[in-house]
This record gives structure tokens, C-alpha cells and sequence, in this order.
């Protein structure tokens, strides 16, 4: 529903000028985040309706977004969606997030022990989203991972760590996604008593073995180490699986968990 600027005094108690400026700031924002992944495309018709204004002043709107590529027109659909500058602030937001800034030291110390590409992922609502990515350096096969990525929630080792210890609530599909899977069930509990996820998916040679971080009682992001099939052991009590949950148990202690290993939900 959209939210309208109410009209106000400025600090001398005439009218408030700035009252159109958030309105518009307002509007604008609604229109953006009115587009989720569900729903990337959406008509001039359902923006009106999503802005509660006419027509042509959520033509105006999208008109601007257009210009600032916040927003892209598809003239074959007749439909908008999300333009390529929501990428560049995406990325921005993202590196700025706490967890970032508080698991570098730790990712860069990883890589340095076991010379493989280390990937931090935090949940963005619906997937695990990859926000940092440290290269290994001395491998003939290098294995870079882009920053934006989104992980499948059921196949990636990550997204089954999300599945395992984030609330219910925020995983709905969870139950029917189990029942379709015996496989899925028994790697969840497998994820409960080891507290990793190792993935081996036969078509690439890669190898991706997770383990959750926590924030307090709280899934806060993923660590994961990527691989080939070669150089990562599919075993969670080889070396590089332990050092990946000796580094992910230290950085929850960084984040205030008392001993980094929470109990699953």
C-alpha cells in the first residue's frame, strides 16, 4: 500500500518544503520494492495499483527510475523490471553488512591454511545470497565464485545449512520439500550431528563443503569451502572439513555465540 507524506511545519513553523521531496523519495522506493523474486516483471497497470496513485503519475515515476536505470522497459512485454543500477547498490549493501566486515579476517586466514576458494552466503529471504568470495591462490585450478550469487536452496550445501537451522517460519516449503526427498531428510540430520554440508554435484567436479555461522541463538550466514573433486575429500572429518568448522565455531564466538554451535531449529 503505498505510503503518502504527510503534510508538516517546517522549523520555524511554516510550511514544510521537504514534504513533496519524501514523498516523492517515498514513491519511488514503493515502486522498487514492489518487485521480488517471485515477481521480477510487473505492468505500468500494477505499479498504478501498488502506488495508489493515477496512471500518469506512476508513468512519471517509472519514466525517472528508467533514466537513473533503477528501472528496465521491455517494449515486446510491455512490462518493467528491475534495472542494472539495483545490481551495482545491491552489491554495495551488501558489503557493507556486519558480518562481511567481522568474517574477512577469518576467510583470508582459511584460505592461507588450506589454499582453497572460501565463499561467505547470507540468506536474503528466500535463497543464500554469495556476498564475499576469497580465491584460492596456488592451485593449477582456480575456482572464483561471483559475488551476487544466488545458491539453490535444496541442492547447494549452503542452502541446506540455511534449511536445517533457520526458523520454520522463514522456510515454509521445508515439510514438502522433505517428503519429496529422503535423501534431503537424512542430509538435514546429518547437517545436526556434524554441523556441515558437503556437496558434490557429478556434472562440474566441484566440491562444496558448509558450515553454518551464528549470530547468538541465530543462523547469520554460511562459510563455505569450494573445491574440485580432487583436492576437497567428500569426508567432514578430513582436515579441510574441520578447519572450515574450527574457523566458522571461532567467528560465532566473534559474534557473540557462546560457544558457536547453537542447537538446530
Amino acid at each position: 500500500m503505498a505510503i503518502k507524506a504527510q503534510p508538516g511545519t517546517g522549523e520555524r513553523g511554516g510550511p514544510d518544503t521537504t514534504a513533496p521531496t519524501i514523498q516523492t523519495v517515498q514513491r519511488a522506493a514503493l515502486i522498487l520494492g514492489s518487485f521480488t523474486v517471485g515477481k521480477p516483471h510487473m505492468s505500468l497497470n500494477e505499479i498504478t495499483a501498488r502506488l495508489g496513485a493515477s496512471k500518469a503519475t506512476a508513468h512519471r515515476y517509472t519514466k525517472a527510475l528508467r533514466a537513473a536505470n533503477l528501472l528496465r522497459y521491455d517494449e515486446r512485454t510491455s512490462l518493467y523490471s528491475l534495472g542494472p543500477q539495483v545490481l551495482t547498490l545491491a552489491a554495495a549493501a551488501r558489503a557493507g553488512l556486519p558480518i562481511v566486515a567481522a568474517a574477512e579476517p577469518y576467510m583470508e586466514d582459511l584460505v592461507r591454511r588450506i589454499d582453497e576458494t572460501i565463499v561467505l552466503s547470507v540468506w536474503d529471504g528466500e535463497s543464500p545470497t554469495v556476498v564475499r568470495s576469497a580465491d584460492n591462490t596456488a592451485h593449477m585450478v582456480r575456482i572464483s565464485v561471483r559475488v551476487g550469487s544466488r545458491l539453490d536452496l535444496t541442492s547447494s550445501a549452503q542452502g541446506r545449512i540455511f534449511l536445517t537451522y533457520l526458523p520454520p517460519e522463514q522456510v515454509p516449503m521445508l515439510p514438502r520439500s522433505v517428503r519429496k526427498s529422503p535423501e534431503l531428510a537424512e542430509e538435514l540430520d546429518a547437517i545436526r550431528r556434524d554441523g556441515l554440508s558437503v556437496n558434490s554435484p557429478a556434472i562440474n567436479g566441484v566440491r562444496t563443503i558448509a558450515a553454518p555461522i551464528f549470530e547468538g541463538d541465530k543462523i547469520s550466514g554460511t562459510l563455505a569451502v569450494v573445491g574440485t573433486t580432487a583436492t576437497v575429500p567428500d569426508d567432514v572429518k578430513s582436515p579441510i572439513a574441520q578447519a572450515l568448522l574450527e574457523t566458522t565455531r571461532a567467528l560465532s564466538q566473534r559474534l557473540g555465540t557462546s560457544d558457536g554451535t547453537p542447537n538446530a531449529g
